[in-house]
Order: structure tokens, then sequence, then C-alpha cells
């Protein structure tokens, strides 16, 4: 199976994993950037909230995602990676950088990893906008 999957609906285990039990699900309260996509084909939705640190560093980010269990899992495997990272560091994951961590994804479903970055860079765009109206 290559790194975007068979045109079947099979998940890795990584994918199921991260869909059962997904990491940093939720809200932040008072974030320093929102990013909130959609997809009107599949319904799927997804909210990123970031907090960063003073050294531009990703401290706390958090999902909330309605969707199927590859919206959830691409949320939960985003959050993990961009957790800790310089935003620009961030900003560069990809579609691919998501469904090679969660081991594959059904091609069909890699629009979810696609929304996933998506969500992440309009959360770092919001927060940049927020920043420079403070200086």
């Amino acid at each position: 199976m290559g790194l975007f999957g068979k045109m079947t609906l099979s998940y890795s285990k990584e994918v199921m994993k991260h869909f059962m039990h997904p990491k940093n699900m939720g809200e932040i309260k008072n974030p320093d950037g929102i990013g909130k996509v959609g997809n009107p084909v599949c319904g799927d939705i997804m909210w990123v909230y970031i907090k960063v640190d003073k050294n531009e560093r990703i401290k706390d980010i958090k999902f909330k995602t309605f969707g199927c269990a590859a919206a959830i899992a691409t949320s939960s495997m985003l959050t993990v990676l961009a957790k800790g990272k310089k935003i620009d560091d961030a900003e560069k994951l990809t579609m691919k950088d998501i469904a090679k961590s969660l081991k594959g994804l059904p091609l069909i479903k890699m629009h979810c990893s696609d929304m996933a970055v998506n969500a992440l860079r309009i959360a770092i765009k919001e927060y940049r906008k927020r920043k420079s109206r403070k200086s």
C-alpha cells in the first residue's frame, strides 16, 4: 500500500488509533489564532485553535472536527505534528506529511489531510494578523 493507500476504505492502524483516541481534541480559550475549513461535498468541518509563545512556537493546539474517521484522524495527527514547532515550520506541513504519519490514507480521503493543513494555515494567518495589529 503506497502513501495514498488503495481506493478502498480500509484504514491503517494509525488512522484508527487517532480516530478512536484523538489527541488534542477540544477548544482553547482565548486562542491566538483559529482556522476553520469545511468541505461542502462531504460535509466535514474542522476548527484548529493555536496558542503561540513569545518564541513563535505553537505551545498549544487543539481541534474540533465534525466528520468521518479520516477527518478526525487527520486533525488529530496534525496537532501532534504541529505542537511545539515554530509557526514557520508548522505552516510548511503538507497533506502528504499527515498521510505518511498516519501510515497511509485511502485516496478518496486525502482531502481530509488537505483540510487539516489548511485549517492550521488559516489559524497561523489569523495569529499573524492579530499580532501585527498589536504592534
